[in-house]
C-alpha cells in the first residue's frame, strides 16, 4: 500500500517527462527525494542550471514514506555525540538541525508553499525504569550544549504508565509531498529541469566533465550530487563498507477526535513513533516503528499488529487506513556522510546515512553541498566529512557487517536447503533446492508460484525472505526486491533473474 502522503498527493509534477535527449548543465542531481530537490532549489536560486534525474517518481521512496518530523531530536543521541566526538561536534550537530527547521520555514514563507507546516514539541518518553536515567542524562547533555530541553513527567500523548520524557520545544511537522510540490515549482521557474523515470546507470568522468548516463542519453555537467539515499556507485567511495540499511513499518489510522499535540518516540524497544496528520481536514494518527536491519527478522512477530495494539491503546475505536514500509541508511558512527564522494572524484558530492531523520538532514545536506559548489565556507560541513575514516574504527558494527557479508556471500552458497516447492504453504516464501540449485520461491494465496534466483544483483549476497512485506531482502547492503524479482530499493540497479 502507498503512504498517506502519496495517497493524498499522487503527483508532484503536473507534466512529468523522462530524459529523451542529451543535456548540458552546471549541476546534475541524481535522486528526486527531498535532498535532491532542496539542493536543486538552492542552486537554481543562485542562477546555476540544474538537472534532477529520478529513476521512478519524485518523492516516491524514503522521502514519500516518512513520518515527516522536522526535528533536532533524534532519539536519545546527544550524550552519545558528546561521549564519542566531544561537545563541539555535538553542538554543531544540534545547531545545524535547529537551523534546518528555520530554513525550511523560510522556504515555505518565501515560496508561499501550503504544506501543513506547524510547530510542535517533540518528545522521547519511556515506560521502563531502565531508560529513566538515560533520559535524565540526555537532558543534562542538551543543557550542556546550551539547548533548553525539558525533563517532564507528563506528556500530552494519552498513553499509560509514562515515567518521564525529554521535550524539545519548537520543533515542526509538515506534509513532505506538498512541500516538494512547492520546491519543484520554484526549480522549474528558475529554469531547472526535472526528469522522472530516468534511471541513472553510470557516471563517467571525461577530463573535467561528468557524463551521467540514462539509457541512450547523457547529462554533462561539471558537478554531480548523489542524493539517492544509498550510493549505487561502489568504487571508489566504498560506502557499502561504511553503512547498513534499516526497515521501519508505518501505518495511519482514522480516529474519532484528536486528543493530543506533539510528536513522540519511545526510548525502549520496539521503537514506536506517533504524531497527528491533517488529511482532507481530518486528524489522522500516524504510527511507525519496529525497526530492524534489512535482511534480518523483525524483533516482533508482526510489526503492523504491534502498531495497531499501540494505536488502540490511545484510540480504542481507531481504524487502519493504510500501511507501508520505509528504508533508511545508517553510517557506522551514526553521523551522515555529506560532502565529496571521494578524493579521487572531485566535484562529485554525496549525501547519505541520515538515520531516519531525513527531513531536517535534507536541508542540512543541501546547504552544505550548495555551499561547496558555490565556494562558500559552511560552519557544519567538517563534522559530516564523507571521506572520514573513523566510522570503520567502529569495530562492533564493522564486525557485524563483515560477518553477515561473509555468511551471505560465501557460507550460505554452500548450504543446501531441505525445503521443496511441495513444502510451501500459501502466502509463504522460502529458498528451496531444485535440481541441485537454490531457488527463491513464493506461493501466493491463489497457489501461483513465483521463482527467482535469490542472489542480490548488487554484489552477489544471498537474499532473505521478508514474510511481512513479501520481499527478497539483502542482508549485506540493504537492496530489496518484490516477490516477483522487481527491484524496490538499491544500491542494486537490476531486477532479480526470474527462473
Amino acid at each position: 500500500m502507498n503512504s498517506i502522503w502519496i495517497d493524498s498527493v499522487p503527483k508532484i509534477l503536473d507534466k512529468s517527462k523522462s530524459l529523451d535527449s542529451d543535456v548540458s548543465c552546471d549541476v546534475t542531481i541524481v535522486g528526486g527525494g527531498l535532498t535532491g530537490l532542496t539542493s536543486a532549489y538552492y542552486l537554481s536560486k543562485k542562477g546555476l542550471k540544474v538537472v534532477v534525474l529520478e529513476k521512478d517518481n519524485l518523492m516516491f521512496r524514503t522521502s514519500g514514506n516518512t513520518t515527516a518530523k522536522i526535528t533536532a531530536q533524534h532519539d536519545l543521541f546527544y550524550k552519545y555525540l558528546i561521549d564519542t566526538f566531544g561537545a563541539e561536534t555535538a553542538k554543531k550537530y544540534l545547531n545545524c538541525n535547529l537551523k534546518a527547521i528555520d530554513d525550511i520555514k523560510h522556504i515555505i514563507d518565501d515560496e508561499r508553499i501550503s504544506c501543513d507546516f506547524e510547530y510542535q514539541s517533540s518528545y522521547v518518553f519511556t515506560k521502563s525504569n531502565s531508560y529513566v536515567q538515560d533520559i535524565k542524562d540526555e537532558v543534562k547533555a542538551t543543557h550542556m550544549l546550551g539547548f533548553d530541553s525539558r525533563l517532564v513527567n507528563n506528556i500530552p500523548l494519552p498513553t499509560n504508565n509514562v515515567l518521564c520524557a525529554i521535550e524539545f520545544p519548537n520543533q515542526a511537522q509538515f506534509h513532505p509531498r506538498k512541500y516538494a510540490y512547492g520546491l519543484c515549482n520554484s526549480i522549474l521557474n528558475n529554469q531547472g529541469l526535472i526528469f522522472e523515470n530516468s534511471k541513472v546507470t553510470d557516471i563517467q568522468k571525461i577530463k573535467d566533465i561528468y557524463s551521467t548516463k540514462v539509457g541512450d542519453f547523457s547529462v554533462e555537467s561539471k558537478y554531480v550530487i548523489l542524493a539517492t539515499r544509498y550510493p549505487f556507485i561502489n568504487a571508489p567511495g566504498f560506502y557499502f563498507l561504511k553503512m547498513y540499511q534499516t526497515l521501519s513499518y508505518c501505518a495511519s489510522y482514522e480516529i474519532p477526535d484528536n486528543l493530543f499535540s506533539g510528536m513522540y518516540i519511545n526510548a525502549e524497544q520496539p521503537t514506536l513513533s506517533a504524531r497527528i496528520v491533517k488529511d482532507n481536514g481530518k486528524d489522522v494518527l500516524l504510527l511507525s516503528g519496529c525497526s530492524h536491519k534489512v535482511g534480518k527478522p523483525s524483533g516482533v512477530a508482526d510489526p503492523y499488529s504491534t502498531l495497531s495494539t499501540f494505536a488502540r491503546s490511545i484510540f480504542p475505536d481507531c481504524k487502519m487506513i493504510s500501511r507501508w514500509v520505509t528504508e533508511d541508511s545508517v553510517s557506522l558512527d551514526k553521523l551522515p556522510y555529506i560532502g565529496q564522494f571521494s578524493s579521487l572524484m572531485p566535484n562529485m558530492y554525496v549525501a547519505t546515512g541520515f538515520k531516519k531523520w531525513g527531513m531536517t538532514f535534507s536541508n542540512v545536506a543541501s546547504n552544505i553541498l550548495a555551499d561547496k559548489i558555490l565556494g562558500i565556507d559552511n560552519d557544519y560541513s567538517d563534522i559530516f566529512d564523507s571521506t572520514r575514516l573513523h566510522p570503520i574504527q567502529n569495530k562492533e558494527e564493522m564486525g557485524n557487517m563483515i560477518k553477515e557479508a561473509t555468511s551471505s556471500i560465501v557460507i550460505k552458497k554452500f548450504t543446501i536447503p531441505n525445503d521443496t516447492i511441495q513444502s510451501l504453504a500459501l502466502n509463504e516464501g522460502k529458498i528451496i533446492e531444485f535440481e541441485g540449485s537454490k531457488v527463491g520461491v513464493y506461493k501466493n494465496n491463489d497457489g501461483d508460484i513465483f521463482k527467482v534466483k535469490p542472489v542480490c544483483t548488487h554484489l552477489g549476497c544471498e537474499l532473505s525472505w521478508n514474510p511481512v512485506n513479501k520481499t527478497w531482502d539483502c542482508p549485506c547492503h540493504g537492496s530489496r526486491f518484490n516477490y516477483d524479482g522487481k527491484l524496490l530499493y538499491g544500491p542494486a540497479l537490476h531486477d532479480l533473474e526470474v527462473l
